[in-house]
């Protein structure tokens, strides 16, 4: 018997396909409940302000690009979203006199223009490359800064982005924000359809893709709408290159940045809950880091709300 159809988009999976119980347990979870959630490789934190949150978030760049050196080189690869964290990183660098000379960086995903088949380019209003560009990269010290070989920003043509990920690199920290369909990157669930009309992918199936091209799920064309675009969602591109689960579990650690902005009180909840409990499903992405060896949700107190009724 295949699995209920979508509440929001009947020819796609999501979390919506979950069990009723389930997702009705996630609603109930208090803050005491969700910090009960850690266990061995997954941990969960609360900060109390969002300038000590995004300040931990900038920390996790320095931390790890400290560690590189000629023969070790050691690298992060980052969101936009949330972009918040991006100038404070430039600014310790700066004033810390912090040399990232062996230091690397990888974009986690960008837009896709199926017209050109290439990646936007940075001209484009929401260009991810752009963004890290102008509010972290740029304004570090040329004296002080990344060397641009040391960049790898995810390409259409993806295999040398690929090669960067077992090329000698360690990557240190992968770092995310989680959006409303439950994902990291733009790795959302598929669509309903061949194989996976009646069930969605195995966990094990979809740990297996890496870094491609992909189709957004419409919710999560409207959530960039939301947060970048005004509203706008004509202008959000269709379709995205992300960092798969493949080079995610390269990466020595996750860590999940959630302050109440990307993601609502429930899929805040529900995603720590099926990781924590072993829960893996691919119609809700973010679950499968059940598997990761060490995973860390951080989450800014104020921003985890309440599933409750509010009439607005």
């Amino acid at each position: 018997m295949s699995r209920k159809l979508s509440h929001i988009a009947p020819d796609w999976w999501d979390y919506t396909t979950l069990e009723s119980d389930l997702i009705n347990d996630a609603a109930r979870l208090t803050e005491r409940d969700l910090k009960q959630l850690s266990r061995p490789g997954f941990k969960v934190v609360f900060y109390d302000t969002l300038e000590d949150f995004y300040l931990a978030e900038a920390l996790e760049y320095l931390h790890a690009w400290q560690q590189a050196t000629a023969d070790n080189p050691v690298g992060i690869c980052g969101p936009i979203g949330p972009t918040e964290q991006l100038p404070l990183v430039a600014r310790l660098v700066n004033e810390l006199g912090i040399n990232l000379k062996h230091a690397h960086f990888w974009g986690m995903d960008e837009w896709y223009d199926p017209d050109t088949q290439k990646e936007v380019s940075t001209q484009h209003p929401l260009s991810f490359e752009k963004a890290d560009r102008e509010l972290l990269f740029n304004r570090i010290h040329k004296k002080q800064a990344i060397p641009e070989s040391n960049l790898h920003f995810p390409k259409a043509d993806t295999a040398d982005f690929i090669k960067t990920w077992t090329s000698g690199i360690r990557c240190a920290v992968m770092q995310g924000g989680q959006g409303d369909i439950k994902h990291w990157a733009f790795n959302d669930p598929l669509k309903r359809s061949g194989k996976y009309k009646n069930e969605p992918p195995s966990p094990a199936e979809y740990r297996k893709l890496g870094t491609r091209i992909v189709e957004l799920h419409p919710i999560t064309l409207a959530q960039n709408a939301r947060t970048s675009g005004g509203g706008n969602i004509t202008m959000v591109p269709k379709t995205a290159i992300t960092v798969g689960p493949e080079e995610t579990w390269l990466a020595e650690k996750v860590s999940i940045w959630q302050a109440g902005v990307h993601d609502n009180p429930l899929g805040q909840r529900l995603t720590a809950l099926m990781i924590s409990k072993g829960l893996a499903d691919s119609a809700v992405p973010m679950s499968l880091l059940a598997d990761h060896p060490n995973v860390q949700f951080n989450y800014y107190r104020g921003g985890l709300g309440q599933c409750a009724v509010e009439m607005h």
